[in-house]
């Protein structure tokens, strides 16, 4: 089954002009990580606070750029030797954070039960940490399946978009 990291070479070459840019001006993989989780702690209590659906139209753009960074931390980390065990730990843990603090608001954006979305982001979660434990065992980090970072929120847009049609069509019942 192709998953979004199929298109992965071609993302990060696009990218590549830039974290040369940002190695340059020495930037660190930990900065870009730690950057990327405080960001999407603050986009997620806008999310929550703010209840404004220009927010919720922002969102893909902000998972994009989520991804960006997500990508760049680990280029600059592997490109320029720079991996370290706590860059691993906070990329880890900055990603679950990253993840919760951006979905769990939209339990009250999505018209579904509240369960439904804490569910959704128990099981991303749980396959974040299913992924980590590859490396516990002696082999890769693993992102296939179907609860990976990339797949979820493409998960929860159609979840909405279907409940948006579903609402559409009862009008007209």
């Amino acid at each position: 089954m192709a998953t979004i990291y199929d298109i992965k070479p071609k993302f990060q070459a696009m990218l590549r002009p830039l974290v040369v840019k940002l190695h340059q001006w020495n930037v660190t993989p930990n900065g870009v990580t730690v950057s990327a989780a405080l960001l999407s702690i603050l986009f997620g209590l806008l999310l929550y606070i703010q209840l404004h659906p220009v927010l919720l139209l922002l969102l893909p753009a902000f998972l994009l750029l989520r991804m960006m960074m997500n990508a760049i931390d680990g280029m600059l980390a592997k490109e320029y030797n720079q991996q370290t065990r706590l860059g691993m730990f906070l990329n880890e843990i900055g990603d679950m954070v990253s993840d919760a603090a951006l979905y769990l608001p939209l339990a009250i954006w999505i018209d579904v039960p509240v369960e439904l979305i804490i569910g959704i982001v128990v099981i991303a979660l749980v396959g974040e940490a299913a992924g980590i434990l590859g490396i516990a065992v002696g082999s890769t980090r693993r992102y296939d399946g179907p609860s990976v970072k990339v797949t979820v929120p493409f998960s929860l847009v159609s979840l909405r978009l279907h409940c948006i049609s579903f609402r559409f069509i009862q009008t007209f019942i």
